[in-house]
Formats: C-alpha cells, structure tokens, sequence
C-alpha cells in the first residue's frame, strides 16, 4: 500500500506541474521554483511533514520536498542557533542533495555538449 500512496502523490505533483506547463503561459522554471515555495510553506506551517509522513518518497522526492526540508533545517537551527540560524538551517539540512546536484550537473556536462536549439 505504501508504493500506491507513494505513486498517487508523486503522480499528482507531476500531473499539477504538467498541467501548469500545458493549459499556462509559466515558464518550466517559475514553476520549479513555485514548486520549492510551496513546499517552504507548507512545510513551515506544518503540512507537509504530514504528507511525508502519509506518502513516503511521493511526497519528500519532488522539489515540494526539497522546499519542506530547507523549512525544516530552518526551524531546527533557529531553535538550536537563533538568528544566524535563519541563513544557515537550509543549507545544512539540504546540504547532501545540493552537492548531489552539483556533482550530477558536472558529470551531465563532461557526457554531453551543450548546443543551440534549431
């Protein structure tokens, strides 16, 4: 049951963001970076822990995740750091997928060429 919760929801994030870029004029990128707020603010209200805690991967993979874990790494190093937490919770906390990011992007760019569309 885990894996269907994990697809339903994984599943409605990417129909939301396919919608968007199908019936909107929003560039892939405003949508990204949309993606990434919503999940800062419903993480920091909150919410989507308690997706995550539903939906397991479907819920912490996409960028909502991502967006919900640098508001968690926030709240948890002002707690512990107070004000200087504010700038450096989310990069601790989301520190291993950034360099993960980093990494893939440099690999990415030694197997391909970038090129002008046609």
């Amino acid at each position: 049951m885990d894996y269907v919760k994990a697809f339903l929801v994984g599943g409605g994030l990417c129909l939301i963001g396919q919608l968007l870029i199908d019936k909107t004029k929003l560039t892939p990128a405003r949508i990204l970076v949309s993606y990434v707020v919503a999940g800062v603010i419903l993480g920091a209200v909150g919410l989507y822990p308690k997706l995550i805690e539903f939906a397991g991967a479907g819920a912490s993979v996409p960028l909502t995740g991502f967006g919900s874990l640098l508001a968690k790494g926030v709240k948890e190093a002002v707690t512990k750091d107070g004000f200087l937490g504010i700038f450096t919770g989310g990069l601790k906390a989301a520190a291993g997928g950034i360099a993960a990011a980093i990494v893939a992007g440099l690999a990415a760019s030694f197997l391909f060429r970038a090129r002008d569309k046609s």
